[in-house]
């Protein structure tokens, strides 16, 4: 049986870790993936929605389509899969339009109903995919990765040395910028940062810091920043370097204590925790904020430390970088919460069924048709 992914690129970040991954669980269940990127011109895509009837399941990834597009596919394709991995039915934290759009959440809507399975990254998605179709149509399917690609840091560093590494594409480099006042909390001088620590009332700060030597300032610190574009961080020094499939992995095990900041909002709760996920696989200890998959993801004290405020933050860098063998233990905890909640071998064949259930679905109908 065949497989067809409409996909936006088969370099995009959510074709490579939400459906390539998987391609080898689909061939023992005897379906045969084939990616073909969504054409742009009208004429050139109105064909490609026709032919969708050629295959047995068409995966529509992420694109919210005209409403008469959507129904153009849904009459030719057998059995139809939408891939979500993001809160599509509103827009982005950072829209100077804000949050709500009813164009996006009218044809999120159309999607969700129109699809014979829906599959979701979080519960938060499934949460708000379930008020648009039946429940029991909607799969909650983790973005995963596989450990074996990703090197080990070794954490030889200490002090201002450590390098923070921080990954993601230019589109959520905005949630970066807002976190800089709590990554230059870490770089103040141990006076300063100590006034500030002592001005926060002991009842409001996290018990695993209450009472803990704050090491000395860590100035010049250092943040890898490994995307398509850079930015400027005040009393941080950022070390650039270009986002590339071949060397990601290399570039995160280099560095020492990985990064994640999200603003509280709708968007931020449906981010399916890509970052963390790949900070864990490089054996990275993380410090974030608790939003959305932060707080799931982020075993507080095992796997890094959940921080909210500048001096929280300020206090978790400086901990793990006073501590290399912290750093390897939480680093080894959170290879082994990938390894065993993330993987790509522990989620193909869930992935695999329900692709396989929707086939087999439309091979019913259609036979049930003819006679």
């Amino acid at each position: 049986m065949k497989v067809t992914a409409l996909i936006q690129s088969p370099d995009h970040v959510c074709y490579r870790y939400r459906i390539e991954p998987f391609a080898w669980a689909l061939a023992e269940r005897g379906l045969y993936l084939q990616a073909t990127p969504l054409e742009r011109g009208m004429l050139a895509r109105i064909g490609q929605l026709r032919a969708a009837g050629r295959a047995d399941v068409v995966i529509l990834q992420r694109k919210l389509l005209p409403i008469w597009q959507l129904t153009l596919l849904r009459r030719h394709a057998r059995g139809l899969v939408y891939d979500l991995d993001d809160a599509l039915f509103q827009r982005d934290s950072y829209s100077r339009k804000g949050p709500q759009s009813n164009a996006r959440m009218a044809r999120s809507w159309a999607t969700v109903y129109a699809a014979d399975a829906v599959i979701v990254g979080n519960e938060f998605l499934k949460q708000r995919a379930s008020a648009f179709t039946e429940p029991e149509r909607v799969h909650v399917i983790p973005t995963c990765i596989e450990p074996r690609w990703y090197h080990v840091a070794t954490h030889s560093r200490v002090g201002a040395a450590v390098r923070l590494v921080w990954i993601g594409q230019q589109s959520t480099l905005a949630s970066l910028e807002r976190a800089a006042e709590h990554l230059a909390a870490a770089t103040r001088d141990q006076a300063s940062l100590g006034a500030q620590l002592r001005s926060v009332p002991t009842s409001g700060r996290d018990p695993r810091f209450a009472g803990t030597p704050v090491p000395g300032r860590l100035p010049g610190l250092t943040l890898r920043l490994i995307c398509d574009r850079s930015v400027r961080l005040p009393g941080v020094n950022v070390e650039f370097r270009r986002w590339s499939s071949a060397t990601e992995a290399a570039e995160l095990a280099e560095g020492d204590i990985g990064i994640n900041w999200l603003p509280d909002d709708g968007w931020s709760r449906g981010k399916c925790g890509l970052k963390v996920l790949q900070y864990m696989a490089a054996g990275l200890p993380v410090v974030a904020n608790p939003i959305g998959m932060n707080r799931r993801m982020v075993v507080h004290g095992r796997t890094g430390f959940l921080a909210s405020t500048p001096q929280e933050w300020a206090e978790a860098i400086a901990r793990l970088a006073a501590d290399p063998q912290l750093r390897r233990t939480m680093g080894a905890a959170g290879r082994r919460l990938v390894e065993q909640q993330y993987s790509v071998a522990g989620w193909g064949p869930r992935f695999a069924d329900v692709i396989h259930r929707v086939a087999c679905g439309a091979l019913k109908a259609e036979s049930r048709i003819l006679n």
